[in-house]
């Protein structure tokens, strides 16, 4: 059966997005904080912050991005997608 996403609600991406972006940054950092930085490289401070650098940018792009993908959605359609009733852990 084919289904159609006709709105994705921009608020409610954004929020996911942001606390998505948060979680994967974390390693980075912590990475980045525990190799030896050379002498004039980026204050460990600064890194520190990039994982609310990258929650900020993640929602504000995200939000954007739902908003174009429904206006592109009223003209063009949504995005199509099959789905199939599972029993079992397969396919019927």
């Amino acid at each position: 059966m084919k289904k159609q996403i006709i709105r994705i609600s921009p608020l409610q991406t954004a929020k996911v997005m942001a606390a998505l972006y948060f979680v994967m940054s974390i390693p980075f950092v912590l990475l980045m904080l525990a190799l030896p930085m050379p002498p004039g490289a980026m204050p460990k401070w600064v890194m520190m912050i990039l994982p609310l650098f990258y929650v900020v940018v993640g929602f504000l792009f995200s939000l954007l991005g739902a908003w174009i993908y429904n206006l592109v959605a009223r003209t063009v359609g949504g995005i199509e997608y099959t789905t199939a009733d599972v029993a079992g852990g397969q396919a019927v």
